[in-house]
């Protein structure tokens, strides 16, 4: 026993299939040291912290500038807090790293970069290049670890269990390796950045107060006060004795040095260990500055703020696991060797019992020439193994030989590069002297050319180091881009299932209003007519129930998701208005829209839906009037607009004609033309098909425009028609279809000179309007006469394009269901509607300037459709 615990291995690192134990050579990082890089990652290492000092820019007034400010990353919040010295108990501020993105910008200082939240942008500084991209790089990954770990279940005794983090690091894993594709993992910096950077002085600032936060002025005055405290412990604490020393010191001392320990002295058991050498003053006050610090170290998870007897307890039991853990180590290497004689006993034991069991000197005999067989066996086996030793030392020794010459080849290829470049060199300098120095000027002579020269090595040296700052520049923002695309799909995937849970919810309340309504019910029919204050109560409330369900029953088919941007023809939901109040107004608008439809759909929509479905061919009928006039199906509507059209231009149409008009168009160029290209960028600027790059809508438009401008060259062009032939095209989706449409609209329901260059018809129109309010709306009339309001200011542009600017796209393709087939009649009496839809609002005005700013917009308020 005594002599296999001598053998066992006395260096600090367990043996393979043992478990390390906690807090072996480890320092608070929980990292091993920067010299043991080469070693093999442990199991489970505790995660580096990040913390560090940078300068923030801010302030006001005179002490504006960069202010220096220690940073520690807080894992639970995902905040990233600062205070004025890693020493301060409160910190000044923080930042919200979960919803922030990061930019550094190449013509920027070096080291600078932002942090940019919704609510502001940090600018930040760090002492060199490199520790700015660490910096940024860390943040990254936490910002991704934060967003992609589970929602943190209760504090339990088995949260921490391993069950989630193989998943977690091996994401992790995954988005160190992404990362790596656009930007090389930066190395920690050494004292810069981590527990080590509280050891180092604060960064001098030139001006005292400049350093003060006087925006957080009573959190530095309770730092301050702390601090204070804290010296004056450590100064009352500094008269023990110099080998006393606690656990932090010891630990802070581990930390401080640059490479690994000795494994023969790590391994030594503590009290076999020779006394510490005598410190100096400066380790002394160092040691003591350690202690300070980690007594005031703020904000971190694993309580650096533990008092000295529970470090020394805890000191005392690494210490006891360790001895256990050697002592574990020697029984394991005692049971191997005990095993290996055990195992050499029995085989003797066995040829030995086969011996005496023998009955007769024959078999014993055949036994012992048997054992001489095999060791002759063996013998050859040992002279072979020698013999192939031998080949392979001079096969070996030949290599090495053959080594040799190929390193002495290679150093007098090496002396011969070295040779010519010292010649390659001496010639550029000869032709750099003849360029720079002309044979007529000494070359000792100053020279602009010389200057000139310099001057531009110098410009390249900048632009290679500008090159090279855009290069990390770049590949940092596609990184970002990167982790903030994936972080964006991961907040929509959140969302798609609590878009799933509120419809489970949704239906579990469904469950429990009826319920109710059947607990409600049974208790009427149990109290009777007992008591009639009670009864009555119930009746109401069950009456309550039954109203309440019966208006909310279409919103079983409701999809949870918010407002569309656009309607099915593309039409933006919200408009895009520029006054505050108007954005308001149309937000408002749209959930109106959406709350009639809705209440409208099981009791309008969807026996109209049936009534078109079962309605067969289109005949002219009162029946298909009053069907037209409800308002068409988005499914029926393109089949029905194609009837009326061809009913209107059955004696016009046929079938080669558009095409004629293209090809016409394409031989000579049309006198209108450059007026229809002006228009088309103006045609429905809320419509994602007539302001996508990539829509063919345009260009079906302007073929469309082109071949009216032939087809009626008495009219060509007028303003007004692009939007008109717009309309059709959204919803009938075919060019020749389109064209027809505006032919039928031009042509045979609009009166003659409605679109030529006087616009006859369309006064007239006017002033018929003006009668017709007369005598339908005298008041309003008489109100809007009183403050000199013209009406064809702006009643003009809605005959003119049939309502196409002014309702929104729900209601205007209803007034063109039924204006397509009865004529402009419909514009008539939807313009009067219009009116007194909105009279009362247009009365309680009685400014001029202000009704004609109402009437500009008011047709859009209007959302009820019926």
């Amino acid at each position: 026993m005594e002599g296999a615990r001598e053998n066992a291995p006395e260096s600090g690192h367990p043996a393979p299939g043992t478990e390390e134990p906690a807090g072996s050579s480890r320092g608070p990082e929980g990292s091993p040291p920067e010299g043991s890089e080469s070693c093999s990652r442990p199991q489970v290492t505790a995660p580096k912290k990040l913390c560090g000092y940078l300068s923030k820019f801010g302030g006001k007034g005179p002490i504006r500038g960069w202010k220096s400010r220690w940073f520690f990353y807080d894992e639970r919040k995902c905040h990233l807090y600062y205070s004025r010295t890693a020493q301060d108990a409160n910190p000044l501020d923080s930042i919200d790293i979960s919803s922030a993105v990061f930019d550094c910008k190449a013509d920027a200082e070096e080291g600078t970069f932002e942090i940019k939240t919704p609510s502001r942008v940090i600018t930040l500084k760090a002492a060199t290049k490199q520790v700015m991209l660490y910096w940024l790089q860390q943040l990254q990954m936490k910002r991704w670890e934060f967003h992609n770990s589970p929602p943190a279940p209760p504090a339990a005794p088995d949260a921490a269990l391993p069950g989630n983090g193989p998943a977690l690091h091996l994401e992790l894993g995954q988005e160190e390796a992404e990362l790596e594709e656009f930007l090389c993992p930066v190395k920690t910096p050494p004292g810069l950045v981590g527990v080590a950077a509280a050891l180092q002085p604060v960064p001098a600032m030139p001006l005292a107060l400049q350093n003060i936060s006087l925006k957080h002025l009573g959190t530095e005055i309770q730092n301050t006060v702390h601090n204070m405290r804290g010296n004056k412990q450590a100064q009352g604490t500094s008269h023990g004795p110099p080998g006393e020393d606690g656990p932090q010191s010891r630990e802070l001392q581990r930390e401080e040095q640059p490479l690994a320990p000795d494994p023969s002295a790590s391994g030594r058991e503590p009290a076999d260990s020779p006394k510490p050498a005598p410190r100096s003053s400066l380790t002394v006050n160092l040691i003591q500055k350690a202690k300070r610090q980690n007594n005031t170290f703020p904000l971190f998870s694993e309580g650096l703020t533990w008092n000295r007897t529970a470090q020394e307890k805890v000191v005392a039991l690494e210490q006891q696991v360790l001895m256990l853990t050697r002592e574990l180590q020697s029984q394991k290497e005692l049971v191997k060797i005990l095993h290996k004689a055990l195992e050499a006993a029995q085989q003797e034991k066995r040829a030995s019992s086969a011996y005496l069991a023998a009955a007769e000197d024959k078999d014993r005999l055949e036994l012992v020439r048997h054992k001489v067989r095999q060791i002759a066996e063996l013998g050859r086996q040992v002279e072979a193994l020698q013999q192939e030793r031998e080949s392979l030392v001079h096969t070996a020794s030949l290599l090495e030989q053959q080594v040799q010459e190929l390193q002495l080849h290679v150093q007098l290829l090496m002396d011969k590069n070295e040779a010519k470049q010292q010649v390659i060199c001496k010639l550029s300098e000869k032709v750099t002297l003849d360029f720079t120095c002309p044979s007529d000027q000494p070359p000792g002579a100053p020279d602009c050319a010389n200057r000139d020269f310099l001057s531009q090595q110098e410009k390249m040296e900048h632009l290679k180091d500008d090159m090279e700052a855009y290069r990390t520049q770049n590949r940092f923002l596609n990184s970002e881009i990167h982790q903030v695309t994936k972080i964006w799909r991961k907040v929509a995937e959140k969302e798609k299932a609590l878009l799933m849970k509120c419809a489970y919810l949704q239906a579990r309340s469904c469950q429990v209003e009826s319920k109710y309504l059947a607990g409600l019910r049974r208790l009427q029919e149990a109290m009777g007519d007992e008591a009639s204050e009670c009864s009555e109560l119930l009746r109401q409330l069950i009456q309550e129930a039954l109203q309440w369900e019966a208006s909310e029953a279409s919103a079983n088919d409701v999809e949870l998701s918010p407002i569309s941007e656009h309607d099915e023809y593309g039409f933006l939901t919200v408009p895009d208005y520029e006054v505050e109040d108007m954005k308001l107004l149309a937000k408002i608008q749209a959930l109106e829209v959406r709350s009639h439809h809705l209440l409208a759909l099981e009791a309008v929509e969807r026996p109209l839906r049936e009534r078109w479905a079962t309605l067969g061919e289109l005949v002219a009928s009162a029946e298909l009037k009053q069907l037209l006039r409800a308002g068409v199906p988005r499914e029926h509507r393109p089949r029905v607009w194609r009837w009326l059209v061809h009913l209107r231009v059955q004696h016009l149409y046929t079938p080669s004609s558009y095409r004629e008009l293209l090809s016409r168009g394409q031989a000579c160029k049309q006198p209108a033309a450059r007026q229809i290209e002006l228009d088309l960028n103006r045609t429905f600027p809320n419509n994602k098909h007539f302001t996508c790059p990539s829509s063919s809508y345009p260009d079906k438009l302007r073929r469309v425009l082109l071949a009216f401008s032939w087809q009626n060259p008495t009219i060509g062009y007028c303003q007004g028609l692009n939007r008109l032939a717009a309309i059709a095209l959204l919803v009938l989706d075919e060019e020749e279809s389109a064209f027809w449409c505006l032919v039928a609209i031009v042509e045979t329901i609009m009166p003659a000179d409605y679109y030529t260059k006087t616009l006859t018809a369309s006064q007239v129109d006017q002033r018929v309007l003006q009668d017709l309010l007369s005598e339908k709306l005298p008041r309003l009339m008489a109100h809007l006469v009183q403050h000199h309001v013209d009406l064809s200011l702006i009643t003009f542009n809605w005959f003119l394009v049939v309502f196409a600017d002014s309702l929104i796209s729900d209601i205007l393709l209803r007034v063109w269901d039924a204006f397509l087939y009865e004529g402009t009649k419909v514009v008539f009496r939807y313009a009067l509607a219009i009116f007194k839809y909105n009279e009362e609002e247009i009365l309680r005005l009685q400014d001029g300037l202000e009704i004609y700013q109402y009437l500009r917009f008011f047709t859009k308020t209007i959302c009820n459709s019926r």
